[in-house]
Formats: structure tokens, C-alpha cells, sequence
């Protein structure tokens, strides 16, 4: 039996865009040299240490401890070097020369033993300029809809090995959103709707990244804090909302990600929240992040995304990211001189960078002279095949279509991105898995090459046609027993998209391959959300999002019933964009521009996002949250709840989850809940889920506890009178199922008593 368990629950058991591009034509920088990594480097590569002359490197100290006594033996100048990462060589350059982290955090030689750190972005693969020979992991939408926090850290712990072999030790992932509108460009970097699903998959990634790797540790830095929904003018753009709105939805992952993961860096996010840049919102920083989370780390700018030196330390930042444009000596020297900011400031700044360094053992695990020419072993390739299969979710299955047998003698493999090359229109970076360029994507196994392979294990026979021609497209369809045809959309970094359509006029080709043929198989690779005009004449549809280098075996696996499918959706489809939260509202999205340039984007639709939207509003979506098909079916029983006062008022959930279908699968049995009425809540709430795998006719018995003083405050809501979560007494409702439909849910409800009364069983 193989299950996977949230972490928190117990179980009984603006610059113009041309900055932008430049940015992006540049990031990730130039091959380190042997020369950037001199100095100190070289002094970290003896086994020995003169702790006369560096005392922190004192490895039986507490990374606090050791963090001061760097800092006690440094001048203010080199204690502000650590407030910026510079971006050159040249450790007085302060503007942007190529790239990011080379050196990074190269302190004056009179500070020995300092570690050289470089940075590198993309939470799908390494991708450092001219990086070659690296995994190409499928997209992050993908893995959260593997809904599997074991797999996730084998992912970061991947992730992690591959990135410190190619130079790299600190690493600007993974990434957070709340998927309030589909069209979000970057939607595919981030981890779903859901504050729960999204903070625990983040926090094992970054479990598996920091922890998992003793001998070449990375850091990891989760972005963009908070409420980066749109790229649509994010550096001029202010998301509005109200407090309780800012903690239960925006906030509240990367709280479950800190507490249950403990990155190293937190990085603030281009847009301003209720009219305060993120990077310079005492908010979010000092009161939410540091006093409230208490998250230890230090926080990071992302490019060129802190304006005012002053506000940013006023308000709890730490640091700049490439070069220092804003927190540059002269400017910070000058503030000092006017009282706008004090030493203590810089002083608290530089600790947070270096205590969390110390933390990770970047200053104990000096990165290699140089990099690996290979770092993407078998293991690795591995854990990213079962991503893609794990994570790919069935949508439909009518008449039992799959999966295929030899019965299917030819078969048909329609689309452009069942080859991918890059000549066809389609960019290769996004399919394999990553929305950033510099990904090494050339191992790449096509759909067309894995599931020609496959059929040829069966006897079978695939034709092809790219869908160029519709008329061609039909016809080559019509020859065959079976017709799979390909959808996809692109998106990525720097604008959002302009509908949740198929790209390249992929709904008239799969309308017309359906028309030609009656056993037609939709395979969807998108980043999020999509339309399906056309569900109704297609029997089959798998969304495999962005699978990485693996999609071609991935997917010939799950089509033959290699692999059972068992992934769930992490963001909810609906079945119009008229639907959708923000439809017909100008200024919910994409926001009015105001008289100073600045986009409002009014968040007034609050707590109703994502699925939460279409309870509150009782409007049924293509596909839930949570909602995906196996080969096998699975029954649900008997579920008990209990509130348990005598261990802080948590709440016993128990039920039984039976395979009644044919072959072994997985199943992942979601847990809901309902706060007590009358506190403006939408109807039910993610608290929790267990992955279980059965044989046929095989029962398991769940238990789990719901727990209210867990990370993701599962019993409780945001009182602005107070400024604190509370848990109310009265009546709540537990709800299991296989989705968050209330059709596929059973419910039972139980009271819950102050934690002082005592409630009998």
C-alpha cells in the first residue's frame, strides 16, 4: 500500500518590457570561470580551517552563533555586500552586466571563508546560461496534480543534486500562486488553487531540495510573495483586497510552506499589495512574514523589483537581487547620513543572509571547481517519468476507450506536439516542461516515438499526420482504428494569455478528427485551465500539462494501462469563461489603469477562488478540484467524525475507501470541510487527503485528525477585530470524497465545544 499524508495532518494509522527581455535574454548567467570562484572558494576546498582567523567556520556552533561572528569581524561596507547579489565579476559593479550571482556574496578578502554562492531560477530545471545535459522535469502544475508530497521531495531532491553539480546553490523555487484567473501566464510554475495543496507540495519540494542532498546543499527561495496573479503590467499593478482575503487565500500557502518546509529565502513579488510595492510593504514583511509566520530567512527582491532603499529596510527587505541598483553603498551611506535608516537595519539585513547560509551548510559544502558535464542520471530521469504519469489526469474514458489493447491494429497520432521540433510552430521549451528558456530540453522522448514503441509491443500500427491540414488530418484518422490527437496552448513569462482556447486552431482539429473517427482520444498539453468545446464528440481526454523530457513514455503508459492513472486536477476547469470569478468585471481583471500608470485590481470576488467560487455561486465547472478517472472505480463508506476536545478540539475523521473495478489503482481520497454558519465563509474548505493504492476488492480503513492548530489553520478564519485566527465553536461539516463536488462527497456533521468543556463520545 502506498500512501501519501500531508505533512500537518496526524494520521492514526515597472521598467519598460524591454528590461523584462533582457532580463530574460541574460538571466542565469555565464559559465563560471576559475577565476570567479578563486579566493575564497579556494580557501572553503581545504578540509582544514584556522579558526583564529575565521571562528565561524567553528562547524559544533549554532548557525546563529556563527552568523554573528562573521558579522562581529566585518565593516559595514562588507556587512552591506550581503544586501545585494551582484551580477558581475566585478564585486563594485552595481548595475546589470549578464546574468545573476557571479560572484555572488563575494565579501572584501579581508573577510576570509566566505562561501561563493551562485544563484539559478526555474523550478522545472537548472537553467543557467549555456547549463546543457540537465533534467527537463515536467511543469509544477503537473507534479501538484500528483497530489504526492513523498514524490514532490524526491523531485526537489533531484532538483537540488542537479543544480549544485552544474554551480549553483541557491535556487528561486518553487513558486506559489492561487490561481485566481487561468489566463495567468505563469500559472504552470505554480502549484494550483488550493492554499493547502499548494503550500504542502512547495514544502516537501523544499524539504527534499535543503535536506535530502547533506553533501551539496541547496537553498531554496519561494516566490513571488504575494498575490502575483497576473502578468499583465505586474510591475504596475496593485492587487486590492481585504485583510481577511490577504491571510486565508494569498498568504496563507506560503505560511504552510514555511512552516512545514523552512526555505532558506523568501522572494517578494514585482506588483504592489493595496498600493505598497511587495518588496517595500511593512505588511507583508515585517508584520505578516517575519513577526507573525516567523519565518527566519532573509527576503529577496526579484529583478529589478525594489525602488526605495529606505522603505524596503523600514519595512523588513533584505536584499537585492542583480546588482545593486537601489541598496548600492552611496545610497544606503546616505540614508545613514539622514537618519532614514539605521545601522541595525542593515546590520538585522546582512544576519538573515548569512545566518540562513549557515543554516543550509552552503559555507561547509563549497560548490565544485567546475560543473558536471552530466548531472541528469537515471534516477533522476526516473522521478520525472513519474511526474508526468502520476500527475497527467483522465478526464474521460467513454465506453471503457482505454485503455488500448491490440485490438486498436492502427492507430493514429495527430498534432503538432506529438513531435516536437524547433521548426513546427510550437515551443519546445514550454512542452518538455518549463515556460523559461535556457532548459536543456534535447532528450526529449516525443509522444509519437513512446507511443509508437509501445504499440509495436501489441503489433499495432501508428500514422501520422502533424495537423497542418485539416482535410489531411481527417482523413489520416479515418484510416485508423483509433485516433489520438494532440491540443496544446503556450504560455509563459511576461503577458497572459488571451483566452483558455487551444492554440493553433487546436479546436477544429480535433473537431474534425472526431468527425472522421468515432474513437478519438484528446491528449491536452497545457499549463492550466482549457475549454473543450468539443468534449461531447471524443470519447478519451488526458490532460498531461507540460510532462518534461519523459512525456513520450509517460504517456504511451498510461494509454496501454501500464500505468493506472491517478493524478487529480489541482485548479478547477470551467466550462465557459463567463464562469469564471472575474468574468465581466473590467476592474477584478484585468484592472483599471489610474491617473499615475498604476493598474487597480480589485480583488472583490474575496474568498470565492477557485473551487470555492463555484460552491459559494452553485455553478457546475467542466471539471472540479480534485476531480480525475482511474481504470478501476472506488467506493466510499462508512465515515464517522468525532470531535475530539480533549486534544485542542481537533476532529477524528474515519471511512473506508474499496477498489470495486478490475485492477489495481490509486486513489486520492480529499477530505473537505465546513465551518459553522454565519461567518461568511465559502462552503467547504481542502483539510486534508491520503493517496491510497489497492488491489481489486481491496478495503482500507483511513483515519486522519483534523488538526486546528496545524499550518493551513484548517478549523479557523481571520478576524480583523482581533488580527488573529480564531476557531469558532458550533456545527462543522466534514465532507470525503474523490473530488470536491458535493455529488462525489459523502458528509456528516459534528459540533464543536470550547477547548475548556469536555464532550462525550
Amino acid at each position: 500500500m502506498n500512501k501519501r499524508f500531508p505533512l500537518r495532518i496526524r494520521t492514526m494509522l515597472i521598467l519598460p518590457f524591454l528590461v523584462v527581455a533582457l532580463t530574460l535574454a541574460f538571466v542565469f548567467s555565464f559559465a563560471i570561470t576559475a577565476s570567479a570562484s578563486s579566493g575564497s572558494q579556494a580557501l572553503l576546498e581545504t578540509a582544514e580551517y584556522d579558526l583564529n582567523e575565521c571562528p565561524w567556520m567553528d562547524t559544533s556552533l549554532t548557525a546563529d552563533q556563527r552568523a554573528h561572528l562573521l558579522l562581529d569581524a566585518s565593516t559595514l561596507e562588507q556587512k552591506m555586500r550581503w544586501l545585494v547579489e551582484p551580477s558581475a565579476n566585478n564585486p563594485e559593479q552595481t548595475e546589470f552586466g549578464g546574468g545573476f550571482g557571479v560572484p555572488a556574496y563575494t565579501v572584501p578578502p579581508q573577510v576570509p571563508c566566505a562561501p561563493f554562492i551562485q544563484y539559478t531560477d526555474s523550478p522545472n530545471a537548472v537553467t543557467s546560461r549555456g547549463v546543457t545535459n540537465t533534467t527537463a522535469f515536467p511543469a509544477q502544475i503537473g507534479l501538484a496534480a500528483t497530489w504526492d508530497e513523498g514524490l514532490s521531495r524526491l523531485k526537489g531532491q533531484a532538483h537540488g543534486y542537479e543544480a549544485f553539480y552544474k554551480m549553483n546553490n541557491v535556487l528561486l523555487a518553487p513558486g506559489l500562486a492561487s490561481g485566481r484567473v487561468p489566463y495567468l501566464g505563469r500559472n504552470s510554475e505554480y502549484l494550483g488553487e488550493d492554499p493547502l495543496l499548494g503550500g504542502l507540495i512547495a514544502a516537501a519540494h523544499i524539504r527534499g531540495m535543503q535536506e535530502d542532498n547533506p553533501e551539496a546543499p541547496v537553498e531554496a527561495v519561494i516566490k513571488h510573495y504575494t498575490a502575483n496573479e497576473q502578468e499583465l503590467d505586474r510591475r504596475d499593478s496593485s492587487s486590492n483586497m481585504d485583510e481577511r482575503t490577504l491571510r486565508q487565500i494569498y498568504t496563507l500557502p506560503y505560511e504552510i510552506a514555511i512552516k512545514e518546509g523552512e526555505p532558506g529565502g523568501v522572494m517578494c513579488a514585482f506588483n504592489q499589495i493595496n498600493g505598497e510595492f511587495s518588496c517595500e510593504n511593512g505588511t507583508l514583511l515585517n508584520g505578516i512574514l517575519k513577526e507573525e509566520i516567523g519565518f527566519r530567512g532573509w527576503v529577496v527582491s526579484d529583478f529589478f523589483g525594489v525602488y526605495d532603499a529606505s522603505a524596503a529596510l523600514n519595512s523588513g527587505f533584505d536584499q537585492e537581487l542583480v546588482g545593486a541598483r537601489v541598496l548600492n553603498p552611496d545610497t544606503l551611506h546616505a540614508l545613514l547620513d539622514s537618519g532614514e535608516i539605521t545601522e541595525a537595519m542593515i546590520d538585522e539585513a546582512a544576519f538573515r543572509v548569512v545566518r540562513s547560509h549557515f543554516a543550509a551548510g552552503l559555507f561547509d559544502h563549497p560548490l565544485p571547481p567546475e560543473r558536471l558535464p552530466d548531472v541528469s542520471t537515471p534516477e533522476n530521469q526516473a522521478v520525472a517519468q513519474r511526474i508526468a504519469e502520476e500527475g497527467s489526469v483522465l478526464l474521460k474514458n467513454e465506453d471503457g476507450i482505454l485503455p488500448l489493447d491490440s485490438s486498436a491494429s492502427t492507430i493514429a497520432v495527430i498534432g503538432p506536439t506529438a513531435v516536437i521540433t524547433e521548426t513546427n510552430g510550437v515551443n519546445a521549451e514550454t512542452a518538455c516542461g518549463t515556460s523559461r528558456p535556457g532548459a536543456d530540453c534535447s532528450r526529449i522522448e516525443t509522444p509519437l516515438v513512446g507511443i509508437t514503441a509501445r504499440a509495436a509491443v501489441d503489433g499495432s500500427t501508428v500514422v501520422f499526420d502533424n495537423g497542418s491540414d485539416l482535410g489531411a488530418a481527417a482523413a489520416t484518422a479515418a484510416s485508423a482504428d483509433v485516433a489520438i490527437v494532440f491540443g496544446y496552448y503556450t504560455q509563459g513569462e511576461g503577458s497572459d494569455m488571451e483566452d483558455l482556447s487551444l492554440d493553433n486552431d487546436g479546436d477544429a482539429l480535433v473537431a474534425a478528427v472526431a468527425a472522421a473517427n468515432p474513437n478519438t482520444i484528446v491528449i491536452l498539453q497545457t499549463g492550466g485551465p482549457v475549454l473543450m468545446p468539443w468534449i461531447d464528440e471524443v470519447k478519451g481526454i488526458f490532460e498531461v500539462w507540460y510532462a518534461g523530457q519523459e512525456m513520450g513514455p509517460a504517456i504511451a503508459a498510461l494509454l496501454w494501462g501500464d500505468v493506472n492513472p491517478s493524478g487529480k486536477l489541482p485548479q478547477t476547469f470551467p466550462a465557459s469563461e463567463a464562469d469564471l470569478p472575474t468574468a465581466g468585471s473590467e476592474a477584478q481583471y484585468p484592472g483599471i489603469v489610474d491617473e499615475n500608470g498604476i493598474r487597480q485590481v480589485e480583488y472583490s470576488e474575496g474568498l470565492e477562488v477557485g473551487y470555492r467560487w463555484y460552491d459559494a455561486q452553485g455553478i457546475e465547472p467542466l471539471f472540479p478540484f480534485g476531480y480525475g478517472l482511474s481504470y478501476t472505480t472506488f467506493e466510499y463508506s462508512r465515515l464517522q467524525v468525532t470531535s475530539r476536545v480533549q486534544e485542542g478540539r481537533s476532529i477524528l475523521v474515519k471511512f473506508g475507501v474499496t477498489n470495486t473495478g478490475p485492477v489495481a489503482g490509486s486513489e486520492i481520497a480529499q477530505v473537505y470541510l465546513s465551518l459553522p454558519s454565519g461567518l461568511g465563509e465559502p462552503p467547504k474548505r481542502l483539510v486534508g487527503w491520503v493517496k491510497v493504492t489497492l488491489e481489486p476488492g481491496e478495503r482500507e480503513w483511513v483515519t486522519i485528525v483534523i488538526d486546528p492548530d496545524s499550518s493551513d489553520h484548517p478549523m479557523s478564519y481571520w478576524d480583523t477585530s482581533s488580527d488573529s485566527w480564531v476557531t469558532p465553536t458550533g456545527r462543522y461539516t466534514v465532507h470525503v470524497g474523490s473530488s470536491s463536488s458535493s455529488s462525489d462527497l459523502m458528509s456528516r456533521t459534528v459540533r464543536v465545544f470550547p477547548r475548556d468543556r469536555h464532550v462525550g463520545h
